[in-house]
């Protein structure tokens, strides 16, 4: 199920109708009491949320989702008009897993969704890595800095498992993004840089392993 949050009912049809068209069950909402009236219902798989809504806003409504134990692990595609670079960093670094701008084409929406998904349904065999003080439980989405837990979104986390995983290589901006989030941006490399910023922050000492390669991209000390 794929909740989309949107208060222009003709946009609003539109995606309900794109996504059930390409074999997805979706249901459209107005706002954020309509939107947490459904939460008690049914957790869906997807939000697709835009930002400028009516009562509480897009940003106001992402900070609770990804503050409640409940829902923090939804992904969340942010859908708006708005195109100020601000916008796009706030969303991502409120947790969102991606962003996309209005007016945007169908295929290019679908495309964005399924990549999405298929990132967050991604099985993960259970397994520990090891990287200095830091160690990855894959299958628990879990990381410790020094035994105590480090507070990730779900991004980050698949971001540092990847660089972990690679330990010593450099990886491209594209590699990451191909590699955490589906599929290539045309050129748009922002949200790769965002999630590594917000991620060294939370490591504390320890992201001071994750090195940047100017130019080319990103690598994790071995």
């Amino acid at each position: 199920m794929i909740y989309c949050v949107e208060d222009e009912r003709n946009i609003r049809e539109l995606l309900v109708y794109t996504l059930e068209t390409t074999g997805f069950s979706a249901k459209g909402l107005a706002d954020s009491r309509e939107l947490s009236a459904e939460l008690k219902k049914e957790l869906p798989d997807l939000i697709l949320l835009d930002i400028m809504l009516p009562g509480e806003d897009g940003f106001g409504i992402l900070k609770k989702l990804k503050s409640n134990p409940s829902t923090r692990d939804i992904p969340v595609i942010m859908v708006t008009a708005k195109e100020a670079e601000f916008d796009k960093v706030r969303g991502l670094e409120g947790g969102a897993d991606d962003y996309i701008t209005k007016p945007f084409g169908m295929m290019e929406f679908v495309a964005r969704v399924k990549a999405v998904l298929r990132r967050s349904q991604k099985q993960s065999e259970e397994r520990e890595v090891r990287c200095g003080p830091l160690s990855i439980h894959s299958g628990k989405h879990e990381v410790k800095l020094n035994g105590e837990k480090v507070d990730l979104t779900r991004k980050e986390f698949e971001l540092l498992q990847y660089l972990v995983e690679n330990k010593g290589l450099v990886m491209t901006r594209n590699q990451i993004l191909c590699h955490v989030w589906g599929y290539d941006f045309d050129g748009e490399t922002r949200t790769v840089d965002v999630h590594v910023r917000t991620l060294r922050h939370k490591l504390k000492e320890a992201g001071n392993r994750i090195e940047t390669v100017r130019g080319v991209g990103y690598r994790i000390e071995e």
